[in-house]
């Protein structure tokens, strides 16, 4: 095991990182900006090394500065968390060349996952089944209109370094196909330093599924079940859950054992996701991995009752997985909320400033992972999430109540945030009933806004 880790992050992830650090015996280092100087991570880490001003680019993503900080330390791991620099293969690469552990997958793996089109054609060797589209980049607009053709509109133009929805354009026609094609180059070059594009069939009203893996380097590679993440805007999950409404036993055991494969094609290792679209016949089709811990990986723990975090600590030093397939099975059922600072009345637009007031909701089954406090100032410089609140019960729709109660409970005052809108969408029909797909939020928006408007 390792004696000290670096976390390479900030907000709530580092904090969750730093807790099971703690609980392995594992000394820990925070870096932190000078507007973090004072950040929950910064405080409850056994040493916190500034690494530069509050802009990211200077900071969180300056990579020797970080590398710089774990030598001086003495930190023999780095965890990225996730966002930052937690999928970036040149980082991993440095930790490497300096002797230092990344605890994550490979570069290779990094790179080679990274590139969407790349991943595509990977997994489709693998035998993971994929949405059909261009076998690898589309350079030409005539290309693009060739490949379109074949597969019959609609057709997704996506950014192969993409993100976050970026670089992405739904093409429903021919006469929109040269427009759309420029314009998401023109994006993706601007996002990613890459105009690169591949094009795919879209997938009419589907929902979003992800496998959670652990894969250690001793070829054992397994799944905890699946994550429903269709409840987003713009890309961006807002509401996740787990076990999914419409994902039985015997689907969850398919698209575990296909993701598995997917991960043993590429030598995967650490904690990381296959994500899925699934069609309303119960067709599901590979989108892309994610090379690292996720955002909502808090509701797998909750019903499988294992730590991911240190799980994925134990693969980087080596150790072999102590779990079976045999024995992992949902428990119950868990759902999270993103609270974010953003007003929800107003498109979403991010909420920085002070807290003047703050309660969490407590109770059974109730979970608040987060890092602000009272009188904390959520600054504009980084991702507006300040909290994520998850909830376990023995049914979804307990689960669903308890949530109700949990979101009650959840005052924060001096800035806007998303608590009033997750009570809308939790108590849709839609919601409730387990119908809704990854467009859900747009159909309902200009009602939710209403309706919360009056209540406020």
């Amino acid at each position: 095991m390792f004696s000290k880790i670096l976390i390479a992050n900030r907000g709530e992830i580092a904090l969750r990182i730093i807790r099971a650090c703690k609980e392995l015996g594992v000394k820990t280092v925070a870096v932190y900006s000078t507007q973090d100087a004072t950040a929950s991570h910064t405080i409850f880490a056994d040493e916190s090394v500034c690494i530069g001003p509050p802009e990211s680019a200077k900071s969180y993503l300056n990579k020797a500065r970080i590398i710089a900080a774990a030598e001086i330390t003495g930190a023999d791991a780095i965890h990225p968390g996730y966002g930052f620099l937690a999928e970036n293969a040149e980082f991993a690469e440095m930790c490497a060349s300096c002797g230092i552990t990344f605890i994550g997958p490979s570069a290779e793996v990094i790179r080679k996952m990274g590139d969407k089109a790349v991943a595509k054609s990977t997994m489709n060797a693998a035998g993971v089944p994929g949405v059909p589209g261009s076998d690898g980049v589309v350079h030409k607009e005539a290309d693009a209109l060739k490949v379109a053709r074949e597969i019959k509109f609609p057709v997704i133009l996506k950014a192969v370094a993409g993100g976050g929805g970026k670089g992405m354009r739904i093409v429903r026609d021919e006469q929109n196909l040269s427009n759309s094609f420029m314009m998401a180059r023109a994006e993706a070059e601007a996002s990613f330093s890459n105009p690169d594009l591949y094009i795919e069939k879209y997938i009419e009203n589907p929902r979003h599924i992800e496998i959670q893996l652990l894969a250690d380097a001793h070829g054992n590679v397994l799944h905890l079940g699946e994550r429903e993440c269709s409840i987003q805007r713009r890309h961006q999950k807002l509401i996740e859950e787990s076990p999914s409404a419409v994902v039985d036993e015997k689907l969850r055991s398919e698209m575990g054992a296909v993701a598995v494969k997917g991960a043993q094609s590429v030598g995967y290792t650490s904690a990381g996701t296959i994500e899925f679209l699934l069609d309303k016949e119960g067709n599901y089709y590979f989108m892309e991995m994610n090379t690292r811990i996720q955002v909502e990986h808090p509701v797998t723990e909750m019903v499988y009752g294992v730590d991911l975090i240190k799980e994925q600590i134990r693969i980087a030093a080596g150790e072999k997985l102590r779990l079976k397939q045999k024995d992992l099975y949902p428990r119950g059922h868990a759902i999270e909320c993103r609270i974010n600072a953003e007003d929800p009345l107003n498109n979403f637009m991010p909420s920085p400033g002070a807290i003047n007031n703050i309660h969490f909701p407590g109770g059974p089954g109730v979970r608040v992972d987060t890092h602000i406090y009272n009188s904390y100032k959520v600054p504009p410089f980084y991702d507006s999430l300040i909290a994520k609140l998850i909830v376990a019960a023995r049914t979804r729709i307990e689960a669903i109540n308890r949530l109700n109660r949990a979101l009650d409970e959840f005052v924060v005052e001096g800035i806007k945030t998303t608590v009033p809108f997750h009570r809308y969408v939790i108590n849709t029909p839609e919601f409730k009933s387990g119908d809704f797909d990854t467009h859900f939020l747009e159909k309902i928006y200009d009602k939710a806004k209403s309706e919360i408007n009056k209540e406020s």
